[in-house]
């Protein structure tokens, strides 16, 4: 189908909207870390079913040993270092900042290819960078009244860990066009899964966490919001993205999954009933315009 990369990177920037929400909302009952295992637990289910009823098997041993090792990298990157910072960066400075750092993955895709593959950026490259991290920049730096009538700004611990969350995005993109190549899209977000699991089990296990799990599982409400999320994240969410980067240019379905900050706004204010200044929108929309700019 026409435009069939096009949609699958539209239907991933929504289905994160929907994720992060959910995440965050869990995130701040059980805590981020918790958070990310189960989810990915949940997601290998997910797609376990999926793959049965189109494939005829739940697991891709069907998959070369380049797609297995450079699939495992991304996941490693992407899910267990990058997700593990967003998610905390979820926690800190709630769920549409974090994504509006999510635009900076497009310049910083850019950015690696000029500096490690020698690709040549013209000046409007440069001018779509300079627009998406002005606007990112604009909107961090917004300082707003507190209860006590204080001006305040947004953490930085928050806003680093968001950034380094964006690090692992851009990343873990490229390895995972260069590892799927040809093979199916679904299966190799298992993959990624997988050893995103793999990475959570030896930090767990690595620190003593593991009671973290167990307190987790016993809040229904954390565990329905963390279904929820696994489904629109890292089962369809994912998998669209997949899609998305085999079916289209990797500029393009990576700036049109940059899009979360502009599809979150809806979904903040009527949900989460939480105020968005001026600023904040014309700032994400700069954002997002800049990565288009960039890609487009």
């Amino acid at each position: 189908m026409r435009f069939t990369g096009e949609l699958a990177g539209l239907g991933t920037a929504f289905c994160w909207s929907v994720s992060v929400l959910a995440f965050e909302a869990a995130g701040r009952r059980v805590g981020s870390v918790a958070v990310n295992l189960i989810r990915l637990v949940m997601a290998v289910v997910f797609l376990g079913v999926y793959l049965t009823v189109v494939r005829g098997n739940p697991l891709p041993t069907d998959a070369s040993g380049h797609a297995w090792i450079w699939l495992g990298v991304s996941g490693l990157v992407g899910f267990t270092i990058g997700d593990l910072l967003l998610f905390r960066a979820l926690v800190v400075i709630g769920a549409r900042v974090s994504m509006l750092l999510m635009c900076l993955v497009p310049p910083m895709t850019a950015l690696t290819g000029w500096v490690l593959l020698g690709e040549t950026l013209s000046p409007v490259d440069w001018l779509g960078m300079a627009l998406t991290v002005g606007g990112v920049t604009w909107v961090v730096s917004e300082r707003k009244i507190d209860e006590a009538g204080m001006r305040v700004g947004l953490p930085l611990r928050g806003v680093l860990l968001g950034i380094g969350g964006a690090a692992g995005q851009a990343v873990g993109l490229g390895l995972s066009k260069y590892g799927m190549q040809r093979y199916d899209a679904v299966a190799a977000t298992q993959i990624r899964v997988l050893a995103g699991i793999a990475g959570f089990v030896v930090i767990f296990v690595g620190l003593g966490w593991l009671p973290r799990i167990r307190a987790a599982v016993r809040d229904r409400r954390a565990m329905a919001q963390t279904s929820l999320g696994a489904f629109f994240g890292p089962f369809l969410g994912v998998s669209l993205s997949l899609v998305a980067v085999k079916h289209t240019q990797a500029g393009v379905a990576a700036t049109l999954m940059a899009l979360v900050p502009v599809t979150i706004l809806i979904p903040t204010v009527l949900i989460k009933h939480e105020r968005v200044s001026v600023r904040a929108v014309l700032g994400a929309f700069v954002a997002v315009g800049g990565a288009a700019l960039l890609f487009l």
